[in-house]
């Protein structure tokens, strides 16, 4: 399978495939840790307060986070959401696919999507740290 990311993908046999994240990855090289990550902008300010609008610009942050470390979107092994209302992601899953492919791409590394209760920020609906392998 080729893939447009320098790491493994690791689909067990007999498994049914994956869609829009991967069951494991494996990568070796220099690695890139965010913090929980947030969809306000640079200065801190809220351009959106619906879900959808904070993914794409928690997105465009942590490609911004990357980029600091020469990193790349198809350099992310894993990401973890923390969301705060399952039912309005639900509702929204086709705006975050295409979200995600505008600003990631069609790279699709390991994930799990979890909701919480609340998120620090108050105005915060969803939270998504990052790990990114950048090759040696």
């Amino acid at each position: 399978m080729t893939s447009p990311t320098p790491h493994m993908f690791l689909q067990p046999d007999g498994w049914m495939p994956a869609r829009g994240y991967a069951n494991g990855m494996m990568a070796q090289g220099r690695i890139v840790v965010t913090g929980g990550l947030i969809g306000w902008n640079a200065r801190q300010e809220w351009d959106h307060l619906d879900m959808l609008g904070q993914f794409r610009q928690t997105l465009i942050n942590i490609v911004a986070v990357l980029d600091q470390a020469g990193a790349r979107p198809d350099h992310l092994v894993r990401l973890t959401w923390y969301i705060t209302d399952k039912q309005e992601y639900l509702a929204n899953q086709r705006g975050f696919g295409t979200a995600y492919r505008e600003v990631i791409g069609r790279h699709f590394p390991a994930m799990a999507v979890v909701q919480v209760t609340a998120l620090m920020e108050d105005a915060a609906r969803i939270e998504i740290e990052a790990t990114a392998v950048i090759p040696d």
